[in-house]
């Protein structure tokens, strides 16, 4: 924990036994914010560049049964529950939760949300045809438990989808690289990006050669006829704007076995 931080949480009393509280504190203090840029997103041509990423993966005309996880305000599942699916939206943080409920109503969606922990998901096996997650897997702090319970819940054949970057080798504090003029992380206060740099060191998977562990973790967690694909920043993040994310994007599509 950087000592800024430390200062600040022994002034409120708090002290971090689980990293777990921290990420959630850190994610409430983001949420409402978070939901802005989110619903600006939804909005915006990056709706359409991530449908078509996504529709790589997926049969057009039928209804899966998607489980969103890390869905923070809702972005993944407001745009799959559009094209009919039913989606089901579950973070660790109850504000995020509650943002996304609310941006619900606004747009109609049939989206469903639950606050739950992506390590010790709620729901029996073989439930989901799909699970999909964009940006959660590097906050983790044990994402071997998190790949054998999203294979747990998928059906066989099922279909795992992972958006992620390798955010640990990544300088949240901006003093090790210049960033460009626009992008996601521009408005976030110089104390938040602080502490996001101090529980990011403290995790164990900053410290792994991403993506090639998650190809590991997911061959032993019983996923099978895994793709990996590391070009995907170029084709979502065509402009510098405020959505643009500075650490390149991979995507992990893996298959859960039949057996």
């Amino acid at each position: 924990m950087s000592n800024a931080a430390e200062q600040q949480y022994a002034e409120q009393g708090i002290v971090y036994l689980d990293p777990k509280m921290r990420i959630k504190n850190y994610w409430t203090q983001r949420s409402h914010s978070f939901a802005e840029l989110r619903v600006r997103e939804l909005n915006s041509v990056m709706a359409d560049h991530w449908l078509r990423e996504i529709a790589k993966y997926i049969p057009a005309g039928g209804q899966l049964r998607i489980l969103d996880i890390g869905t923070g305000t809702g972005f993944f599942a407001f745009l799959l529950s559009s094209l009919g699916h039913r989606v089901t939206g579950i973070d660790l943080t109850p504000s995020m939760i509650q943002e996304a409920k609310e941006i619900g109503q606004t747009l109609h969606s049939s989206a469903q949300f639950r606050v739950m922990d992506a390590e010790k998901l709620l729901f029996a096996d073989e439930s989901f045809d799909m699970v999909i997650s964009r940006n959660l897997t590097w906050t983790l702090p044990h994402p071997q438990e998190a790949y054998r319970e999203w294979q747990r819940v998928l059906k066989p054949g099922g279909l795992l989808l992972n958006f992620d970057g390798n955010y640990g080798k990544a300088d949240f504090t901006g003093k090790g690289e210049k960033l460009p003029e626009n992008h996601a992380h521009k408005q976030i206060t110089g104390d938040l990006m602080q502490e996001c740099e101090a529980i990011k060191d403290q995790l164990e998977i900053s410290y792994h050669v991403r993506p090639a562990w998650d190809v590991t973790a997911l061959g032993e967690a019983g996923f099978e006829q895994i793709r990996l694909d590391l070009g995907i920043s170029k084709r979502i993040y065509i402009e510098k704007d405020e959505f643009y994310n500075p650490t390149p994007l991979f995507c992990i599509a893996a298959t859960k076995n039949q057996i």
